[in-house]
């Protein structure tokens, strides 16, 4: 049974999953830069580290949610990084959305000290994480998914394995692209519709009512109502993962136009200062 766990990367939904997993009664240390957050976990019963490659050594698993970006370099390969701490044996478990060379490097650098590595992005808001329903699309040896199973279903509803190391990085380009153009696409009709002098309430109680009705556009369309923008996905993660899938099709010879035409909103909205609000605050760029 896989009982000390280290877990790299405290953001909107890493703290949570943490914090299930501290309720799960296993012997979680934890490290993130954020020390408010990490006092939050520490007063739940985890033990805190000084630094990524503490929280990774001695443990059984390793779990390591961090975006792709400039934190990742020094979080991962750093001399204080995740992969200084890694033991052989060790299980990481990389729940961070990234581009499929960096999960390759990864991969490969925790081959030579014989860690084994699973590909294993996480999907959810922070509802979800809260409440433990996130889920974990997984790629690589199905049998370190059999051994991760108990502790991913503290926070996780799915677990979906769909095949080898960097399928399951490919398969989050397909749900980052469909979910940021979808509420893009949401933001759009509720613009327009206002425009036209129908209420946000008014339109998505129509939209509510047949096959464009979603979880997500029932969450996202009533948050745009009231205004609340509070983050539960941050729009710079969702910018910085729609260039990453444009960067993934431009490699294969593919043009998305409708995902470069929402990734162009998105960095809009980014260079507006929205970048640390959740990702719903691309309507304020299109009401301008």
């Amino acid at each position: 049974m896989l009982q000390k766990i280290g877990f790299i990367g405290l953001g909107t939904v890493g703290r949570h999953m943490a914090a299930n997993l501290v309720k799960g009664r296993y012997e979680l240390t934890v490290f993130d830069n954020d020390q408010v957050v990490m006092s939050e976990l520490i007063a739940l019963g985890a033990h805190a580290a000084g630094s990524a490659q503490e929280a990774a050594k001695g443990r059984d698993l390793v779990i390591a949610i961090v975006p792709e970006g400039d934190e990742l370099g020094p979080l991962f390969f750093g001399e204080k990084g995740i992969l200084a701490g890694l033991e052989a044996g060790t299980i990481l478990a990389d729940m961070g959305s990234h581009s499929l060379d960096t999960t390759i490097k990864m991969a490969d650098e925790c081959a030579k000290k014989k860690v084994q590595y699973l590909d294993s992005p996480v999907w959810g808001n922070k509802e979800h994480a809260v409440n433990g329903l996130v889920t974990i699309i997984t790629g690589g040896d199905q049998s370190l998914v059999g051994k991760c199973r108990e502790a991913f279903s503290t926070f996780g509803l799915n677990i979906i394995h769909v095949g080898q190391i960097g399928d399951a990085t490919k398969m989050m380009f397909i749900v980052n692209m469909v979910q940021s153009e979808l509420v893009e696409v949401l933001a759009e009709g509720l613009v327009l519709g206002e425009k036209m002098g129908f209420s946000a309430d008014r339109i998505l109680e129509v939209l509510d009512t047949r096959g464009v009705a979603s979880p997500l556009f029932h969450r996202k369309g009533r948050a745009m109502a009231r205004g609340d923008f509070s983050r539960s996905l941050a729009l710079k993660y969702v910018h910085e993962q729609l260039h990453v899938v444009l960067n993934a099709a431009r490699l294969v010879g593919l043009h998305l136009p409708a995902a470069e035409a929402a990734s162009k909103v998105y960095e809009q909205g980014v260079n507006e200062g929205l970048g640390e609000e959740d990702f719903s605050a691309v309507i304020k760029v299109l009401r301008k």
